[in-house]
């Protein structure tokens, strides 16, 4: 494979750099394309109490330890960042990012569109490079975004890879009737996105002695409500719960894509083990906390809750904060605005607020659709959450990879495997199957993602109850053991972990 091919990254959060990393050990020199000023992503703008939500353990790089000093189980923000510094730093990968630069817009250019339809492999040869397709990217100064478009920076290139997550850039507002809408309210409305990138002080001088309503009940919506209780007066929010420890054994009780009869019918037989374990949770989760009694209980079963990753941990001491009144819980389908504040459904009277923060998440298939200038490749993201093979190689975009946009519990962990899954693609080390069967596969994760999560399918998290299985299926296209423990039955009942996976490379 020939290593002078351009290979541009777009992102450099830890999808970004992973991809960095791994092209560059396979003899490739990619570029970087980071907006902002800073590596990390997320974790470069966050809120001040912000903590990771995975265990470090799951949440570390195969080849690069967490250091000793960080000892808790849940590193803060500040150790998370300097984690992924440290990381940059080890691997020489900043050199190769080009900073405050914005990727605005990618157009693939081939010697003819019908191309596109007629092939009955990717790219026409099923490898990552052809000799007749570029990518040509649109650069902006993003210290200058006013600039002129004659300003823009123009690149070609042989391949892209897109890491721009899900959770940045573009929020999610929702909408509301005529004069129903933030509009009306006398205080001030601001997204989750724009609180978190508000300097500590800033952020503290905005809710100081005014009563704050935090709409949401993802990770984000539960640290910001704790962190204005902790300072502040109320807060609402509702928050969904994730404990899991899943293996071989838990796997073996899940349906999979394209599996044989007898483990459809393994999977039956140990289905109501898989019940037992989903109801003690739930039962043990009502026992620990005091969601019954602040009418906090989830409609949905626990493992729906994780299939479509609707879980957080919750910050320390948050129902003490409940308990003391600093805090105020308040579940509800909908609400609208009012001029006091908000008027929540089932309630008479408005919710009074002077601040209201909506952690009402991200449009995350817009933002993906709105980088490519084709109106094909608009319709291939339309749709689903992630139409990809292997989780980030669409069937019908050519030359082309996403990365850490399906999600996952853990997205340093998954997205590492498909990190070393694509270096070994580019490498030349195998080559896709062909189109249709690429999209018939991608059909059989779909059906697998709507009998775990049902109508929640598109936010499907089918690598939580599938992670081994998943990367099984990566080691065997990578020619490399998927099986990592050593003895029957560590393979069967103990977790995997990035470090299981150290030697795949």
């Amino acid at each position: 494979m020939e290593r002078g091919k351009r290979i541009a990254i777009i992102g450099a959060g830890i999808s970004g750099l992973m991809a960095c990393k791994y092209t560059l050990e396979k003899g490739f020199s990619p570029i970087v394309f980071e907006a902002r000023s800073g590596i990390g992503g997320v974790w470069s703008q966050t809120i001040e109490s912000t903590k990771l939500q995975t265990p470090k353990d799951f949440y570390q790089f195969s080849d690069f330890s967490w250091p000793p000093a960080v000892q808790g189980t849940y590193p803060d923000h500040t150790q998370v960042l300097e984690y992924v510094q440290a990381y940059a730093v080890r691997f020489n990968i900043l050199p190769r990012i080009k900073f405050n630069s914005k990727v605005t817009c990618i157009d693939y250019v081939t010697s003819s569109d019908a191309d596109l339809l007629s092939w009955d492999l990717w790219g026409g040869s099923g490898e990552p490079f052809s000799p007749s397709g570029k990518w040509h990217l649109t650069v902006q100064n993003a210290q200058n975004p006013s600039a002129s478009a004659a300003t823009d920076q123009m690149y070609q290139v042989d391949f892209v890879i897109l890491c721009i997550g899900r959770y940045t850039d573009l929020p999610n507002i929702p909408d509301f009737p005529l004069n129903q809408g933030p509009e009306v309210l006398n205080g001030k409305m601001l997204h989750s996105m724009d609180y978190a990138a508000m300097d500590d002080d800033v952020a503290t001088a905005l809710i100081k002695e005014k009563r704050v309503t935090v709409v949401g009940f993802q990770k984000s919506a539960v640290d910001i409500a704790a962190e204005i209780a902790s300072k502040n007066g109320a807060s609402l929010c509702s928050c969904r719960i994730l404990l899991f420890c899943l293996n071989r054994f838990t796997e073996l009780m899940v349906h999979k894509p394209g599996e044989g009869f007898f483990m459809w019918l393994l999977a039956v037989f140990l289905s109501p083990l898989l019940w037992i374990f989903s109801t003690s949770i739930e039962c043990y989760l009502k026992f620990v906390y005091p969601l019954k009694k602040y009418n906090m209980v989830p409609a949905h079963k626990f493992l729906k809750q994780i299939s479509s990753c609707k879980f957080t941990v919750l910050p320390a001491n948050f129902y003490d904060r409940v308990k003391d009144g600093s805090l105020y819980l308040k579940k509800s389908q909908s609400f609208s605005f009012c001029k006091n504040g908000l008027m929540v459904q089932g309630e008479s009277r408005p919710l009074q607020s002077d601040i209201v923060i909506l952690a009402t998440g991200y449009k995350s298939e817009e933002k993906l659709k709105n980088i490519f200038r084709s109106n094909f490749f608009h319709k291939c993201i339309s749709g689903s959450s992630a139409p990809f093979y292997r989780e980030c190689i669409h069937p019908r975009i050519p030359q082309l990879a996403i990365l850490g946009y399906a999600d996952s519990p853990s997205i340093l962990y998954s997205t590492e495997m498909r990190s070393k899954w694509l270096a070994h693609f580019l490498a030349g080390n195998f080559v896709l199957p062909k189109i249709s069967e690429m999209e018939e596969d991608v059909m059989e994760w779909e059906k697998c993602k709507r009998s775990d999560a049902e109508e929640s399918h598109g936010r499907s998290c089918v690598s939580t109850l599938l992670q081994i299985y998943f990367n099984d299926q990566l080691c065997k296209d990578m020619r490399c053991n998927s099986r990592r423990k050593s003895g029957f039955l560590a393979e069967l009942f103990e977790a995997y972990c990035p470090n299981d996976y150290k030697a795949v490379s």
